[in-house]
């Protein structure tokens, strides 16, 4: 195996399965989508790390988010098939290569232009064919592609993200990390007759992603 392929292996088998991931087709996924594709060359040597990987290349900040909480918030998804979804702050595109090995078709937003054009590249690279990447501010999701049935938070959210709550299809639920308060924790809402029911799922954390900030309170 090439270092690459023995690091995806024990980051599957330390990072991911240890944290209660059990379902094949995420673990399937993980051990064959390279993650080091979706790192910038001086820093794909850290790909593996159970870390929120800085991936920016200049400009604001943007993550992959861990490898664990990676598989978890999937698996939490319960994605099929079927599903139409919707990642939001993909950044690299790492996430959203991910979902695209689970479901029918992925839509991922990015806010840089320069991240989401590295994303549509890589899938490319990668013959990923029901994937793509529009740059868009993650408040924004993408409704031209809604409704859907599962959207993604690739980091945290401080505030209800409500334009994005409005892009689900009856039954759909969106999964991140609700960062409003402390401690952090990863949650999935589920829309039910047009009202949204919250469900705490375990404690997290992520970087917040652009615009879904909490508004700085005035200071005199």
């Amino acid at each position: 195996m090439s270092g690459f392929s023995t690091a995806r292996q024990k980051m599957v088998d330390g990072q991911v399965r240890t944290n209660d991931v059990t379902d094949r087709r995420i673990l399937d996924a993980m051990l064959t989508v390279p993650r080091e594709a979706f790192v910038p060359a001086s820093r794909q040597a850290l790909a593996y790390l159970d870390i929120d990987l800085d991936v920016s290349e200049g400009g604001a900040k943007r993550f992959l988010i861990k490898p664990q909480l990676t598989g978890k918030l999937l698996q939490a998804a319960e994605i099929g098939e079927g599903d139409n979804v919707l990642v939001v702050g993909c950044a690299t595109g790492y996430l959203a290569a991910l979902t695209a090995k689970l479901a029918r078709q992925v839509t991922a937003t990015e806010c840089d232009s320069a991240l989401a054009a590295k994303a549509r590249d890589a899938f490319a690279a990668m013959g990923l064919a029901n994937v793509s990447c529009k740059a868009a501010a993650c408040a924004e999701g993408d409704p031209a592609a809604a409704p859907y049935d599962v959207i993604i938070l690739n980091g945290a959210t401080e505030v209800t993200p409500d334009g994005l709550l409005g892009q689900l299809k009856e039954g759909g639920r969106l999964l991140g990390v609700a960062a409003e308060s402390r401690p952090s924790r990863a949650v999935s809402v589920t829309r039910t007759h047009g009202e949204f029911g919250h469900r705490p799922l375990f404690d997290a954390a992520a970087p917040v992603l652009p615009g879904l900030e909490r508004a700085a309170a005035f200071v005199f």
